[in-house]
């Protein structure tokens, strides 16, 4: 479907019917970490639709949006086989009208980590899952854990503006050398994908450090920077351990603490964390 006419009429017959209605927003380019939120919506509703829109307020300049990976024939074939009951596909007028001028700011959970470096970022975040929520109304709506930041920030969105969507988070999903998923791994040459393991590599060292006992922010940072650091091809932008809700950093882990980091490699900037639990 192409119109929140059209989708909206739809969910709204599923509602009067008694059906649950679960959302999977996506920018599309879908891999196993998609098809496992699909498949978490299949479990918790009974029709599950999935948006495929690729949000330009969520791109900085300079940012990847021209070359987005899109592979939408592929993404229906995947969505159909998985069992969604619908896609919806707007293009960017449909979600972003002549005179459109409202943008969404979540203050106080977008200074650390991404927000820190992608001024705007989740301001376009929060904006396209806000006008989703509008749309579709669904019962739940399924995000990855794999993007902790962005989940703390539409749970924040969601109960402030009071859509009263349950918000569910999938686990992370791994290649089988710990890479987590995403999109934006095609961008890796072969010799950037084999040193891309070094990422899940330091923050399982740094699980390891607290299983031992270890509680300071320091001596982990310094840990993981040495295990990514052996990928010679490997950039840090950020190593933080912060609150998982508040995203506040923690100089002390006394209560479970969210590791994040980013990574470039070459021009592609990949993200994972890990929850540390003393």
């Amino acid at each position: 479907m192409r119109t929140a006419a059209q989708v909206g009429k739809l969910a709204e017959r599923w509602r009067r019917a008694g059906m649950r209605v679960g959302l999977v927003p996506t920018m599309g380019a879908l891999h196993k970490g998609h098809l496992s939120l699909v498949s978490l919506a299949l479990g918790e509703t009974d029709r599950v639709i999935v948006s495929i829109f690729v949000n330009p307020s969520q791109f900085g300049p300079g940012e990847d949006l021209s070359s987005y990976p899109g592979i939408f024939d592929e993404d229906l074939m995947k969505l159909e086989e998985a069992g969604a009951h619908c896609v919806f596909s707007p293009s960017v007028d449909e979600i972003y009208p002549d005179g459109f001028s409202t943008s969404i700011n979540v203050s106080g959970l977008t200074e650390t980590l991404c927000g820190k470096y992608r001024p705007g970022h989740f301001d376009g975040v929060a904006t396209v899952c806000a006008v989703l929520f509008s749309i579709v109304r669904p019962d739940i709506a399924v995000f990855g854990r794999k993007d902790a930041q962005q989940l703390a920030v539409i749970r924040r969105m969601n109960d402030d503006l009071r859509f009263g969507v349950e918000i569910l988070a999938g686990e992370i999903i791994r290649e089988s050398d710990g890479l987590a998923m995403s999109s934006r791994n095609s961008y890796l040459s072969p010799g950037e994908r084999v040193q891309a393991s070094a990422i899940y590599n330091g923050l399982s060292r740094a699980a390891e450090l607290v299983s031992e006992g270890e509680r300071d922010d320091v001596r982990i940072y310094d840990a993981v920077r040495e295990v990514i650091g052996k990928a010679p091809l490997a950039t840090i932008q950020y190593l933080e351990l912060v609150d998982p809700d508040t995203m506040k950093p923690l100089s002390k882990l006394t209560t479970p603490g969210l590791l994040a980091v980013a990574v470039y490699f070459g021009h592609t900037r990949l993200i994972d964390n890990v929850i540390l639990k003393p």
